[in-house]
């Protein structure tokens, strides 16, 4: 056999041969959810990445119990889900004020309701909790920023347009707000952090329209990813390496100024799968950006054969490359039939757990 046709056979044979480095390397069922998600992190290659469960609400639970599932069925009998949990602190003023404040003369009275010390801003049972995480066999992220707009207190329209109109009106405040807000959260997440051993932070920044970011890459990068760098220090401080970035629609355009703050992992939500293409963005950015979701949701409305291409199109492809779970890239609706949603999830399960799989054709 000359040098050309074995290189042509190890070119054509190279998943399979990564396969059986997989099964040399981990024993079939040996990993828990946590050794998945942080090997999956490292770029490492556990058996198959975690399944985490797709966020299925109780009216959803209703439909479906029409549509075949039983009364006293629970997904996590019928599907393969690798739990996660999301530590919640209250990132929230307590108590909230009934105005939020245009001027840095008004966020003297706002600042007091940030008291990082105030029991409160904790879960409830917290000691009970830190006890149980010590011993715990799956993943545990904290929840450490809610972004630009909650974070000037965005809950309507007349606020969200007093936020964007300050920006050039009073840079000033937005840059004075954010510090502080930072501030109180890089007091909180050390408090937190001194007691409990998390495997990823997570900042939700819901800045995004289908058409794109809702302020300049400038403007964002300068009042808001520099006011983070406190909190990003204190994770740092603690050996949290896994840093994610949970967006919602179109924000590409911000991803450069991101990576460059110091995220490492992009999990994007509710968005449009041709302008937040996870292929593209793994080829334009590598192993920069770790991945998280990437399956459109929209598929799963629609045919079977949609939803395979939806999976088939994303799933293979990064799962080569390391560093991606894959998950539906919003919340399962109740337009979502349960058949649609076996298929979605059986199909998951097959490409992600069968190593020496043949990837199915979509035809």
């Amino acid at each position: 056999m000359d040098a050309d046709l074995i290189l042509h056979y190890l070119i054509r044979h190279v998943n399979l041969f990564r396969s059986i480095l997989i099964l040399a390397s981990f024993e079939v069922n040996s990993l828990n959810s946590r050794d998945r998600f942080i090997k999956t992190m490292k770029f490492e290659l556990p058996d198959r990445p975690p399944l985490f469960e797709d966020g299925i609400r109780g009216d959803v639970l209703q439909i479906w119990r029409t549509q075949g599932l039983g009364k006293k069925d629970k997904l996590d009998s019928l599907f393969s889900f690798d739990k996660r949990e999301e530590i919640e602190p209250l990132l929230d003023p307590s108590p909230m004020p009934s105005h939020w404040p245009k001027t840095i003369a008004g966020l003297k009275n706002l600042c007091k309701r940030f008291d990082p010390d105030d029991p409160k801003r904790l879960p409830d049972d917290w000691e009970c909790k830190v006890h149980e995480w010590k011993t715990r066999d799956y993943p545990l992220i904290l929840r450490v920023h809610r972004g630009y707009f909650l974070t000037m207190g965005v809950h309507g329209w007349h606020r969200f347009t007093e936020s964007i109109q300050l920006l050039v009106d009073d840079p000033h405040f937005i840059e004075t707000w954010m510090n502080v807000y930072a501030e109180f959260s890089a007091r909180l997440v050390f408090r937190i952090l001194q007691e409990v051993e998390v495997d990823a932070a997570l900042f939700s920044e819901p800045i995004g329209s289908n058409q794109g970011p809702l302020i300049s890459p400038d403007m964002y990068e300068k009042y808001v990813l520099n006011s983070y760098q406190p909190i990003l220090e204190v994770l740092k401080h603690f050996g949290v390496t896994t840093i994610i970035y949970r967006t919602y629609a179109n924000t590409r355009g911000l991803l450069p100024s991101v990576i460059k703050a110091g995220f490492n992992c992009l999990w994007a939500c509710e968005c449009n799968p041709q302008a937040m293409s996870y292929r593209e963005i793994r080829q334009v950015f590598g192993r920069n950006l770790r991945l998280i979701g990437g399956i459109d949701s929209d598929s799963l409305r629609q045919n079977q054969q949609d939803i395979q291409r939806a999976v088939m199109g994303v799933v293979p492809p990064l799962l080569e490359d390391g560093g991606f779970i894959p998950l539906a890239d919003g919340r399962v609706r109740e337009d979502v039939s349960f058949d649609n949603y076996i298929f979605y999830r059986k199909l998951l399960e097959t490409v992600t757990s069968n190593p020496l799989r043949v990837d199915p054709e979509i035809s």
